[in-house]
């Protein structure tokens, strides 16, 4: 059975033709078929013997390498897409569960390649990068030894690759298949959660109040599996990182990342710094435009009063995110409309779909997709602008193959969010009325807080958590009083928090997927801040420099590839000018 979804309504579905055509089709097995093989074939021609091989033998070896991860990675972006439009159905989800199986159980066979290459002395690793074929994975090379003293021997790491399939992996998707198929009684119609949470930015207070209610009474519902769920998982964490000698929580996830934790600290610390003058002090003045003393939480993403809540077609939300990246690089635009003229992107929000948006890589000989859940309103444009950024920037990196395209998180979200503001910027220079431009600055206000301030406030909750986790399981109440804490500390006195918000934490899928990851949009926020306004001042060639950096891909480290934007992340300015930038679109409204 196929399970491509026709196309029946306005907004767009994808076709997963690209990767494979069905669940049964001969091409898919054929596939599985020779890549079982290929890993064999690979498997008796190198295990054992890098050591000895020249340099030319040594970079056919790592193309052989690279050829099976993406046949590979074929196959799972193919299984996950699939799974992410039908998470509730059962034969979506065995089809996923099936492939993950089997490709586990192919590329443990091909695990041995880079615990062998980390066991290689430096200077023997060196004289085979003397051979130019095999200098090209350098970076690749550099990335993988990053982890060489974190290592256990191969026959634990084949033991721990083996049974990720029914641990951690097992873990996520009973998370996934829970909340897709959870329903919000509001006002008697049973919802969505990517439908309650949309409502949650609706005009009416009554409407935002209900939403509210209804999705903390559910995830309260269900909250101790939420919690099992978590307390499992942060364990399972602390055991692998206790093994492998991490010192601290985050520094798997740093070392990945190519950050150092000093920087991470520098820009956790500066947020948390700045919640006064940022956060704190732009909901008091919402607090006040909304003619209250204090704010419900449920108010936080609620519209102005002036806000004639604008909603967007799906031709004209294309049109202004795409004239927004033309206007900027027509190279850069010209990437972005393919994702429009081809079945790439699922914009319809349906049961049984993943909420939230993402942008899948897929593999270089393929082409990303795009999954959103349009519901007309800016924030969706914003979103629209924001994974497109993504799915450009995975384009242009595909040029450096399957095992250096992808970019660290903390430069991942930079195009993202860079898209979105050039989006911004193409919407309010075109707006005249001042009572307009206000709510467009307030709502740019808001998105920026949500990716500085509330990333940070979660960044700070996973932390807490993970550290508490290691003196003993920690309880749903206990769960919930660090979520209220961060938020109170991060949001500020302008909010009320009801007894039901203590659950929310539940709904956040990167405590789950990936440990860690949203300290990255932080990052890419400030990031972004200073390479927005060198653009805008004018800066000579930036748009070539922009479009380098990220053809990069991974191949470069953070220093290098800010270096010719003269921008260092490791100095704190660095994150001070990036949430100046926050503080003075505040000055502004206040002004």
């Amino acid at each position: 059975m196929t399970p491509i979804i026709q196309e029946t309504r306005s907004l767009p579905h994808w076709f997963l033709d690209d990767l494979y055509p069905g669940f049964d089709s001969p091409e898919l097995k054929r596939d599985l078929e020779r890549i079982e093989g290929d890993a064999k074939a690979f498997s008796d021609a190198y295990q054992g013997r890098l050591k000895e091989l020249d340099g030319g033998a040594f970079a056919d070896a790592i193309a052989a390498y690279e050829r099976l991860s993406e046949g590979m990675g074929r196959i799972e972006s193919y299984a996950d897409l699939a799974f992410s439009t039908r998470i509730t159905d059962p034969e979506a989800g065995r089809f996923n569960q099936s492939m993950r199986e089997r490709i586990n159980a192919i590329s443990a066979g091909t695990l041995f390649f880079t615990l062998e290459i980390n066991r290689l002395d430096e200077e023997v690793l060196e004289s085979k990068l003397s051979d130019p074929k095999a200098a090209r994975y350098r970076p690749w090379l550099r990335d993988v030894r990053v982890f060489r003293t974190h290592q256990f021997s191969d026959e634990v790491e084949r033991i721990l690759h083996e049974r990720e399939v029914v641990g951690r992996a097992a873990w996520v998707r009973l998370f996934d298949e829970t909340l897709a198929g959870l329903r919000f009684d509001v006002d008697g119609e049973s919802l969505t959660e990517s439908e309650t949470l949309n409502l949650l930015s609706d005009p009416s207070t009554d409407k935002r109040r209900s939403a509210a209610k209804a999705l903390g009474k559910v995830l309260g519902d269900n909250i101790r599996v939420f919690s099992r769920i978590t307390n499992t998982l942060v364990k399972e964490k602390e055991i692998d990182d206790g093994g492998r000698g991490y010192p601290r929580p985050i520094s798997f996830r740093n070392l990945a990342n190519q950050v150092e934790d000093e920087v991470v600290d520098a820009l956790a610390r500066a947020v948390k710094e700045a919640f006064p003058k940022l956060s704190h002090r732009y909901y008091a003045l919402k607090a006040s435009w909304l003619g209250v003393e204090r704010l419900d939480y449920w108010d936080r993403n609620a519209p102005l009063p002036e806000d004639g809540g604008k909603r967007y077609g799906w031709e004209e939300a294309r049109d202004v995110v795409l004239g927004a990246y033309e206007a900027f690089s027509p190279e850069l635009g010209a990437i972005g409309r393919r994702f429009f003229e081809n079945p790439w992107i699922d914009a319809e929000p349906r049961p049984g779909k993943a909420s939230g948006a993402f942008a899948h890589s897929t593999v270089p000989s393929a082409h990303p997709y795009l999954l959103l859940n349009f519901h007309g309103r800016g924030r969706d444009v914003m979103t629209l602008a924001h994974e497109l950024g993504h799915g450009v920037h995975q384009i242009l990196a595909a040029g450096q193959g399957y095992l250096m395209s992808g970019s660290p998180l903390t430069l991942a979200e930079t195009a993202s969010v860079f898209g979105e503001m050039l989006t911004f910027r193409a919407i309010i220079d075109a707006e005249t009325d001042p009572r307009t431009r206000r709510t467009l600055l307030a709502s740019k206000v808001e998105d920026m807080l949500n990716t500085v301030v509330r990333q940070i406030a979660f960044h700070e909750f996973e932390r807490a958590v993970h550290d508490e986790r290691r003196q003993g399981e920690l309880s749903p109440d206990r769960l919930g009083d660090i979520w209220m804490r961060v938020q109170s500390e991060s949001l500020g006195p302008a909010f009320r928090f009801d007894e039901e918000y203590r659950n929310y934490w539940a709904y956040i899928p990167h405590f789950v997927h990936s440990p860690f990851y949203v300290y990255a949009y932080a990052f890419g926020d400030c990031l972004v801040n200073s390479l927005y306004a060198q653009y805008r001042g004018g800066a000579s060639g930036f748009q070539d420099r922009y479009l380098d950096m990220l053809r990069a891909g991974g191949t470069l480290r953070h220093k290098d590839l800010l270096a010719p934007f003269g921008l260092d992340a490791s100095d704190p300015a660095f994150w001070r000018q990036g949430l100046e930038i926050v503080s003075g679109l505040i000055d502004e409204l206040e002004g």
